[in-house]
């Protein structure tokens, strides 16, 4: 079973998008979502800073936009020998992984991903917070050191690594001393997602989401509330909305993946820690990142063409 993966923010790094543009139908997605966004996501993408792009109203949809754009590509190479079954997304991923699967278009992908950055970001400022991969120690002396702390752990990703979140003061003392046996790497985000620091974004989020038309999922789509399988278009747009303040649980994504047989992964751009983490998680499972161009020469083995 081939699946897609689609990652989160935080994975995107300044001039990311720069080889890819050669592609004429990446370069042309990008240019689309950039109209439907209202944002050069062109600039952002290749000359802006890692400051402006950590600002989550042009992080999030900017990832997107750039996980639409690879997957095109990745059609366009392949056609119907890459026989995609199953996609899930990381946080903001999911957005991508709805329009992978059917449940959105890309327009309605975009226009999700800009509410949903705008809002959060509003989230954000109320308040200085945010975000750290706490890797290694053991589960539960790791997680009663972040309760300890008055910090959340907002995404489960497996594999000995949890984020935690919380105020900016308290990940900062989390960086300073760290759960016995881990390492803590504060993340360059703008705030606590995934916890209650976004309740306020939620309701506005709701409110907007009713009125997008969506679709039923064509494929296998697993969710991050809880890693099950979801077959109404529905459902996974109200799964997203609440996602926003709860936790990431890409754990029992994966789990779900290794049950459903999935031997290979393809992490759309742009790629890399979603496939780091399945390579420790999923060891049966083949994980190719999109990085570069070159990387479709990886899938191209992988697939046997």
């Amino acid at each position: 079973m081939i699946c897609i993966a689609c990652p989160g923010q935080g994975s995107q790094a300044p001039g990311f998008l720069e080889p890819w543009l050669e592609i004429p139908v990446f370069k042309e997605s990008i240019e689309q979502s950039s109209k439907a966004c209202d944002l050069d996501l062109i600039h952002f993408g290749t000359v802006a800073d890692a400051e402006t792009i950590r600002d989550t109203k042009i992080a999030q949809p900017l990832i997107v936009a750039a996980g639409i754009a690879s997957f095109e590509a990745l059609k366009d190479k392949f056609g119907d020998s890459l026989k995609v079954s199953g996609t899930a997304g990381h946080s903001v991923g999911e957005i991508t992984a709805a329009y992978v699967s059917g449940i959105f278009t890309s327009q309605i992908a975009l226009k999700f991903v800009q509410r949903r950055g705008n809002e959060m970001a509003d989230a954000a400022a109320l308040s200085p917070s945010s975000m750290a991969a706490v890797v290694g120690g053991e589960i539960d002396q790791v997680l009663a050191h972040l309760d300890s702390a008055g910090l959340f752990a907002a995404n489960y990703n497996g594999a000995g690594q949890v984020v935690a979140a919380g105020s900016k003061e308290a990940i900062a003392s989390l960086v300073a001393t760290p759960p016995a046996g881990s390492r803590v790497v504060a993340l360059q985000v703008a705030g606590a997602f995934h916890t209650t620091f976004m309740e306020p974004a939620r309701p506005a989020l709701k409110e907007f989401a009713t009125d997008l038309s969506v679709n039923d999922p064509s494929m296998s789509i697993w969710s991050n509330s809880n890693g099950q399988l979801v077959d109404s278009g529905k459902t996974f747009l109200d799964l997203m909305v609440n996602q926003v303040s709860n936790p990431v649980r890409w754990d029992k994504t994966m789990e779900s993946m290794t049950s459903a047989n999935v031997s290979l992964m393809i992490e759309l751009l742009p790629g890399g820690a979603l496939s780091g983490i399945a390579k420790r998680a999923m060891p049966n499972t083949v994980a190719i990142a999109l990085k570069t161009p070159a990387d479709l020469d990886k899938v191209a083995e992988a697939i046997g063409k």
